[in-house]
């Protein structure tokens, strides 16, 4: 029989462990992201190393632009053995279909900006700058 001792860890070993400031730490706890860990007798957090795994996976979901309530959820699927594959799947599609009308509109804000700059003389008058006027222009104008 294999029995590893338990791993107690402080705040601030695990912060350092997970790349993570303490304050990320205590506010993912509060938001549910991370479970309310067990105290010492001295009062402090008393962490173990599926804490550290854990803020690992957040920080990956954040890289791969998951919102806390996305990467909420897809730890609770994590942990269905019945649907929970699918359904981070399905979560990762939806993410990967916002990210492209994302990028879909970021490529037209960048066509027009480039547009107003190249149109832009650069000197003179404000008045002759497409960039001022379409920045002071009435929305209704639109």
């Amino acid at each position: 029989m294999n029995i590893q001792p338990r791993i107690h860890l402080t705040i601030g070993a695990v912060a350092r462990n997970a790349g993570v400031p303490i304050d990320t730490i205590r506010y993912y706890e509060r938001e549910g992201l991370l479970p309310a860990p067990r105290r010492r007798d001295s009062g402090y957090r008393d962490y173990d190393r599926s804490t550290i795994d854990r803020l690992k996976f957040i920080r990956r979901a954040k890289a791969l632009g998951f919102t806390l309530d996305d990467i909420r959820e897809l730890l609770a699927l994590s942990a269905d053995h019945e649907k929970g594959v699918r359904n981070v799947k399905q979560r990762a599609e939806v993410r990967l279909a916002k990210l492209e009308l994302r990028i879909q509109e970021l490529q037209r804000m960048r066509r027009g900006l480039k547009h107003l700059i190249e149109r832009c003389p650069g000197r003179g008058d404000p008045d002759a700058c497409p960039i001022l006027h379409a920045l002071t222009q009435d929305l209704s104008d639109e």
